[in-house]
């Protein structure tokens, strides 16, 4: 990559808290455009208009995704001078629809829920690890890297809460119910002392569990459960999570907290599976819905 690519990503960590993820995919979208056309800093309005070309085969969500990447470099090289013009109006502006979350019904909840409760009865160090994954992750909203990555500082001592790092290094204070507490307890009885690891779910090697075999088993035991591998992942866990408690009442704001979004807007995606809810929520607390026609 160019010294101008590589400068403008140490700016988004620096600068702008980027996360680990966030920063990786901003380095694989400049790198590709580079191989495309050669150094960002000095590339042609013409040649970056060619992308278009060389992104013709992909989903309108990742070319929205790749020119925002190179919309934001070339303000930065712009802002540093090293560009007089700004070539950003000749990348495609495809708009991508946000997918909807997929939905997970409270029957196959409490079935994935009754076979992890089951394998973890015998004490099994793994099965009960898996308990308090799922736990965290439709208890409590956590994304997967958050959860994975949860150090044992984060363990609640006397408040039912975690302390969970998210995405651009904020924190944010999240609850911990009382069947999860339980499961928490018995892991950390269980929990294998692996030397000098300071995580909550460690890996034999001292680091944490990785996102992937968290995926792993979240799915294998969905087949356990009997339930379809493919409609069920730790993100899946966390979108019931937050469809749920909206059924439940829950006020959008507040689930904004909960989940760690920076904007709104990114919560409300979440109200399209609620609308029954709110058009019974309308009619029955509205000031209007207690007066008659007549009044």
């Amino acid at each position: 990559m160019s010294a101008a690519t590589d400068a403008f990503l140490a700016m988004l960590a620096a600068e702008r808290g980027a996360a680990v993820n966030t920063l990786a995919a901003y380095r694989r979208d400049l790198a590709q455009a580079e191989e495309a056309i050669g150094d960002l800093a000095e590339s042609s309005r013409d040649a970056v208009a060619s992308l278009a070309g060389e992104w013709s085969t992909l989903a309108p969500a990742s070319v929205a995704r790749k020119a925002s990447a190179l919309r934001q470099f070339f303000g930065f090289a712009v802002d540093e001078g090293w560009r007089k013009d700004d070539p950003s109006g000749a990348l495609p502006a495809p708009r991508a629809r946000r997918p909807l979350p997929k939905v997970l019904g409270h029957d196959a909840i409490a079935a994935l829920f009754a076979r992890a409760e089951d394998e973890a009865a015998t004490d099994d160090p793994r099965a009960v690890r898996l308990l308090v994954l799922i736990e965290l992750l439709y208890g409590s909203g956590l994304r997967a890297t958050e959860l994975v990555s949860l150090p044992l500082s984060a363990v609640p001592r006397d408040a039912p809460f975690l302390t969970v790092t998210g995405k651009g290094g904020a924190s944010r204070m999240v609850p911990v119910g009382r069947r999860a507490l339980e499961a928490l307890s018995r892991w950390l009885a269980l929990r294998p002392q692996v030397p000098a690891s300071r995580y909550l779910f460690p890996s034999a090697k001292g680091q944490h569990l990785s996102r992937v075999r968290l995926f792993q088993l979240i799915k294998a035991l969905a087949g356990r459960a009997g339930l379809d591998p493919a409609a069920i992942s730790p993100h899946v866990l966390r979108h019931a999570f937050a469809t749920h408690l909206l059924e439940g009442g829950a006020d959008l704001r507040v689930l904004q907290t909960l989940l760690g979004h920076a904007d709104i807007s990114t919560t409300q995606i979440y109200t399209h599976v609620d609308a029954a809810r709110l058009v019974a929520l309308v009619n029955s607390r509205h000031p209007l819905a207690t007066r008659s026609t007549s009044d």
